[in-house]
């Protein structure tokens, strides 16, 4: 009999009730985390104070990591950073650990909405194949929608979309990440508004989209203990730089 009614409610209900929502897209807060709230709290002021900003950063550890300032050399990323956008009044909104779902809270949040760059770079969606686990299916919508809500709050600003980085952490990764990177290249071809780049070439051994990760460009291999390739060091950090610069320089005035 509890069968019989369970199978007449979910005839009645409708369809919408039983479709899988997706996480990538739902903003996520992690304001829990004192560290994260505090990095956010200083973004809004970062935005206030620095309404020149000709270009903003958006993306989680690896852009959060343009201001490392390590005391070995190849941890040491500020002067690249300083190099190639401190000329641009450039502001760098990375948050460690964060997904799709968590920049896209924060853009939800005004985390830009005081700003009007001329140029946006967004570099996201490694963490969305970390520990949350979320596939290409998920993560390219994700994407998208930090893309369609960056050039909500910010009209005037061309973005540019990076692609997600090689990185030495699973067969799956390796297959998501391409997937991924190939299908919003096509997605965004022909866009006028935004600018797709894969700069996987300048992280691999043989300088291929597809190529064998270069482990001697990343951080987190020297480390102690080391851990798998996923953020690029100093020079890896100063080769994404320059191999992105015309498009700064032709967008960022």
């Amino acid at each position: 009999m509890l069968k019989f009614f369970l199978g007449v409610l979910i005839l009645l209900l409708p369809l919408s009730a039983f479709a899988k929502t997706n996480p990538a897209i739902n903003p996520l807060d992690r304001s829990n985390l004192p560290w994260w709230h505090e990095r956010f709290e200083q973004s809004l002021t970062d935005a206030k104070s620095n309404p020149q900003a000709r270009i903003v950063w958006l993306g989680d550890s690896i852009t959060q990591y343009w201001q490392r300032q390590g005391t070995h050399g190849y941890d040491n990323v500020m002067p690249v950073w300083q190099k190639y956008y401190g000329p641009y009044d450039a502001l760098n909104f990375g948050f460690i650990g964060d997904t799709t779902a968590s920049l896209i809270w924060r853009l939800d949040h005004g985390e830009v909405a005081r700003l009007d760059p001329s140029l946006a770079i967004i570099l996201i969606g490694a963490n969305n194949l970390g520990r949350v686990h979320w596939d290409s299916t998920l993560t390219i919508p994700g994407i998208e929608a930090v893309v369609t809500k960056t050039h909500a709050d910010l009209p005037d600003a061309h973005i540019l979309l990076l692609g997600i980085l090689p990185s030495i952490r699973s067969a799956w990764v390796d297959q998501q990440t391409r997937i991924i990177n190939k299908a919003l290249a096509a997605r965004y071809a022909n866009d006028p508004l935004v600018t797709f780049v894969d700069v996987s070439p300048v992280l691999t051994i043989d300088g291929k989209t597809d190529g064998k990760t270069d482990a001697s460009l990343y951080v987190d291999p020297k480390m102690t203990p080391p851990e798998p390739a996923l953020h690029p060091d100093a020079e890896g950090m100063a080769r994404i730089a320059a191999f992105i610069e015309p498009y700064v320089k032709k967008y960022a005035h």
